[in-house]
């Protein structure tokens, strides 16, 4: 029999996400950047660092739904989610460090070992997380889901943020890759051993057999947001750098384009995903559409902002290589401090002022810091553009989710939220995949601009966050059930 839950099981339970995200903010905006600016250059690091997160977000949206599968039939004596945390763990021990050697490789050598270590991460990575989140449902009785909830979302977002700034983060600008993987490792094998107390019993009963509908459902899902976003990315490429124009109308011309497909692969790929995942169940919910875009808009912004930040303050404030991943981490542990002050209360505010007045204020407001960013000459104003990302973050995250759970019918929640998972790996790969090729376009081709190209993809940024305003006003509040 399972044991009573106790003080420290809200840890047992929840400290695996702490360890994953400290792994996720040290590789994706630091160590990724870097070593793809070290294998090809900095004419081209945009675009590969964009094919990187694109295969690998999508790796990762599979594996996770495929292992939380697993999981759920699991007959193992170690309990149902243990054992894949354990797995997962263990194998991502070995892939970071294999990172480290690779780090001393040059050229497309290097740059396509990474590649596919990234691949591998994600895959041990979704390994366990996929077991973990079903941590919650299994072992804790839903009269306390909520409290455990709040205790996951601090160790998931905020704190491993801070962590990475004071640790990892300046390790990383000091030019000791191997300590920041080695402080990643201690953590996620500190987290390991805390999660293995978790009060979980081993699946009795007779197994079911698997129901393999989902998971090929989120499979052609995910392959149709794929092929949109790389078709959309094809046609960037093939219309930046048109000869004959001059520079102020080729700079609005790209940044026009680049908005565009980006709102394309939006729009065409949630209705595509939605459609298949939903059926004719999507036609009797429109508000749940406009939803899903409301959020992956603005998480395309949010999480893109973070992800080039290196790359942004080498091209404008002249820092060299690993020197701008301490301001990059500063960036993003001001975003993480304000999303931990403000996620809390913004439950009260959702409730009390409604949920959609809180989400169009957060686009606005992080619009408004996208600019400071763009316009800001040094680093002051760029930390206070990053308040205001990180206090929109903050109300977002909570406002969004809570009128998520307002629109989808009750007796499908599950099936209905499960498709929105598919915004936030969206999110880096439309960004990223896209953005990637405008930065490094207008960078070669305006070399007397330093940083150029990624003065207009932030700008592209900022008009997400607009245009996931725009996304949150066409949601009715007579579709609210």
């Amino acid at each position: 029999m399972r044991r009573a839950l106790r003080w420290y099981d809200y840890f047992t339970v929840n400290s695996y996400y702490f360890g994953l995200s400290t792994l996720m903010q040290t590789m994706t905006p630091l160590v990724v950047p870097l070593l793809v600016q070290r294998y090809v250059g900095q004419a081209q690091q945009g675009s590969y660092y964009g094919s990187i997160r694109l295969w690998s977000l999508m790796v990762a949206l599979l594996v996770q739904s495929l292992m939380g599968m697993l999981s759920d039939h699991s007959r193992l004596r170690w309990g149902r989610r243990r054992p894949f945390i354990l797995v997962g763990t263990l194998l991502n021990v070995v892939i970071i460090a294999a990172i480290g050697f690779v780090a001393g490789l040059e050229g497309m050598r290097g740059y396509w070992a990474l590649f596919l270590l990234l691949l591998l991460l994600q895959f041990a990575s979704n390994t366990a997380h996929g077991a973990a989140q079903g941590l919650i449902p299994d072992i804790v009785p839903e009269h306390l889901r909520g409290r455990y909830s709040g205790v996951k979302a601090i160790l998931e977002i905020p704190l491993p943020v801070i962590l990475v700034s004071f640790t990892t983060g300046r390790l990383i600008a000091a030019g000791n890759l191997w300590a920041a993987l080695g402080v990643v490792i201690l953590v996620l094998l500190l987290v390991l051993a805390i999660t293995l107390f978790a009060p979980e019993t081993p699946l009795v009963g007779t197994a079911k057999s698997l129901n393999w509908q989902p998971f090929i459902r989120l499979l052609l899902m995910t392959a149709a947001f794929t092929l949109i976003i790389l078709g959309l990315g094809q046609v960037v490429r093939l219309f930046t750098g048109l000869p004959g124009l001059s520079p102020s109308v080729q700079i609005a011309f790209v940044g026009a384009l680049g908005f565009l497909a980006m709102t394309l692969a939006i729009g065409i790929g949630v209705w595509a995903c939605i459609q298949i995942g939903l059926g004719q169940a999507a036609k009797d919910h429109p508000a749940y559409t406009w939803w899903v875009i409301n959020r992956l808009a603005f998480l395309v912004g949010a999480t893109n902002l973070a992800s080039f930040a290196v790359f942004s303050i080498q091209g404008r404030l002249g820092l060299p290589r690993e020197q701008a991943a301490g301001p990059a981490s500063q960036l993003i542990m001001i975003v993480g401090v304000f999303i931990l002050l403000l996620g809390l209360p913004s439950g009260w505010l959702a409730d009390r002022f409604g949920r959609i007045p809180l989400v169009v204020s957060s686009g606005l407001l992080a619009a408004l810091g996208a600019v400071l960013i763009i316009l800001a000459p040094g680093m002051g104003l760029i930390y206070l553009g990053s308040i205001c990302i990180g206090a929109a973050a903050g109300v977002f995250y909570t406002a969004n989710w809570a009128l998520g759970t307002d629109l989808v019918p009750k007796s499908e929640a599950g099936r209905f939220l499960g498709i929105s998972n598919l915004a936030g790996a969206g999110a880096g790969a439309v960004g990223a995949y896209i953005g990637g090729s405008i930065a490094d376009s207008l960078t070669t081709n305006y070399p007397a601009f330093p940083g150029m190209g990624y003065t207009v993809l932030f700008a592209i940024y900022a008009a997400m966050f607009l245009f996931s305003t725009f996304a949150a006003t066409r949601i009715s509040v007579t579709q609210i059930h």
